[in-house]
């Protein structure tokens, strides 16, 4: 018996030491060395300084920003607390989030574009994602929100139409998911068009 709980302690030890400490360190350095600015979290740098990731939300409540979808966590976009709603269509609570999130992109959008229904907002402008910090939004609610960009800040709408199709991603592999526009990059790129 006693030669079963020796040699079950050296396994033990082995296999902790194999898969606990060699290989995380193998695949950390081998991310590190193949996919560097993926595996230190996507970070978006601007002058230097770290703004955000493109891998998680952040709010912009300016007129002069595109916005992106609803936050799924509490505090608002908190990266550190991904959830979803959770919320089944026939939910009553997330009809109430809908209209909600509805009648506040209807208020904001109205003085630039004044003929916008509640049928013509995308799902997404509406909707959390299923992590809660979804950074990218659909070219649908870019577009929509692309007027009130032109106006604010002065831009010929043309261009701010322009600025979202060069931040625009395409499927992954040409056929899985949906085009995206990443929030944080577009802002980015509109800052720099009036810098």
């Amino acid at each position: 018996m006693l030669r079963d709980v020796k040699a079950s302690l050296i396994a033990v030890v082995l296999l902790t030491a194999a898969f606990g400490f060699a290989y995380p360190a193998v695949m950390t350095g081998f991310a590190q060395i193949t996919w560097s600015h993926k595996a230190n979290g996507s970070l978006i740098k601007r002058d230097g300084k770290v703004v955000g990731s493109e891998l998680a939300a952040q709010e912009f409540k300016s007129p002069r920003y595109f916005h992106e979808r609803p936050s799924g966590t509490a505090p608002a976009y908190n990266a550190g607390a991904t959830t979803f709603a959770n919320l089944g269509p026939t939910n009553p609570d997330l009809a109430k989030n809908v209209k909600a999130a509805a009648r506040a992109i209807l208020e904001l959008e109205d003085p630039y574009n004044p003929s916008l229904a509640i049928g013509d907002i995308p799902v997404d402008a509406v909707t959390t994602s299923a992590s809660g910090i979804d950074p990218d939004i659909s070219p649908a609610y870019a577009a929509l929100q692309s007027r009130r960009i032109a106006a604010v800040r002065h831009l010929a709408l043309g261009r701010v139409r322009q600025l979202i199709d060069d931040n625009t991603d395409g499927r992954s592999l040409g056929f899985l998911g949906e085009p995206g526009v990443n929030v944080l990059k577009l802002n980015l790129a509109l800052d720099r068009e009036q810098s």
